[in-house]
């Protein structure tokens, strides 16, 4: 990797870009690895002005060429399995490696909490201070469809400037993990000892959804525990169709905290995406990641207009108070803005 990298770190979080923005201009700077560029034009890209999303547009079709080579990683797991000393490690040890670090956040939860899981960046110090890596939160807000094809966007512009290892990472509740694993190309799902507790209300769809199984914290007295999980995790996933036919699903111990187990994770994930080369499999992901982009926009702004619209928004209110009292069906209902969101614009 030979990009060119600032000989400070610099902000990562700028004012949005002006309308007028010169999108030649962003994309020759992120092309050559300004970290400044690149997080203007994520900014630029989480933007929903309709001026903001046109330049978005372009800017991320002149980069097309240069996107697309990064290993693309997916981590999820529940809260407090360790995910973020995880990737502070793990991205630690590959920038060692040479490589060169971006990690996205995918969390729906924010539209609540007007927060972010990766908003404290102190949780990954050493990577956030590491010149070769780059961390940016998913935009608040918004639907999943929305946040997630925000983050496909600017997982693209990280490629572009130069990253070659992408972690996107997932809160670990609701839908986020299918958002993710139709994000990257590898999936990995974290999961603690005590796996006998665990399994009873484990969610069955995202061990489907799995490529790799890690149980973390496998360190100190707890080492004998993981192992012990591991191997039951190991039998559920029998039980499971896994997400590509020609690959068994591994589960390793691993620790974050510890660095335990990380390198045997990066070869394991390299594996992965070797196998999917040889058989095809890494094309028709990425092919069918790239429809499943395509639908996710179309839903985005379809509910766009349904917030924006203001002849759609004054007869949604009326529509909402006649189901509320009883007085027209809710299939109704529907039927009627969905023909108002079919309808031309006059």
């Amino acid at each position: 990797m030979s990009k060119p990298r600032p000989s400070k770190p610099e902000a990562e979080t700028p004012a949005a870009p002006k309308p007028d923005a010169d999108v030649a201009s962003l994309a020759t700077r992120l092309r050559a690895g300004e970290r400044s560029a690149l997080a203007r034009a994520i900014t630029l890209v989480e933007s929903t002005r309709p001026d903001h999303r046109l330049l978005a547009r372009r800017l991320v079709s002149s980069l097309l060429p240069e996107a697309g080579r990064a290993v693309r990683i997916g981590i999820t797991g529940v809260p407090g399995v360790g995910k973020s000393t995880l990737i502070d490690q793990f991205g630690s040890n590959l920038t060692a490696l040479g490589h060169h670090v971006a990690v996205l956040a995918v969390d729906p939860s924010s539209a609540r909490s007007g927060g972010s899981i990766l908003g404290d960046k102190t949780r990954m110090a050493r990577l956030s201070a590491d010149r070769a890596a780059f961390i940016r939160p998913s935009p608040a807000g918004g639907t999943l469809g929305g946040v997630a094809a925000r983050t496909r966007e600017a997982m693209l512009l990280c490629e572009a400037a130069g990253f070659d290892v992408i972690l996107v990472e997932t809160v670990g509740v609701g839908q986020s993990e299918t958002a993710v694993a139709d994000l990257t190309d590898v999936f990995v799902v974290l999961m603690l000892a005590g796996a006998g507790d665990e399994l009873q209300g484990l969610k069955k769809g995202v061990l489907e959804l799995a490529d790799i199984v890690a149980v973390n914290k496998a360190d100190g007295d707890d080492v004998r525990r993981a192992k012990a999980a591991a191997a039951q995790y190991q039998a559920a996933l029998h039980i499971l169709a896994p997400p590509q036919a020609e690959w068994t699903v591994p589960v390793l111990t691993v620790s974050g905290l510890a660095d335990l187990g990380l390198d045997r994770l990066w070869e394991t994930i390299t594996q992965h995406r070797r196998l999917g080369e040889r058989t095809g499999a890494f094309g028709r992901r990425r092919r069918d990641q790239q429809v499943k982009w395509m639908r996710a926009l179309i839903e985005e702004r379809a509910l766009s207009r349904l917030r924006t619209d203001p002849a759609v928004k004054a007869r949604l209110a009326e529509l909402e108070a006649a189901v509320a009292a009883e007085r027209l069906l809710p299939d109704e209902a529907a039927e009627e803005i969905t023909a108002m969101l079919e309808a031309p614009r006059g």
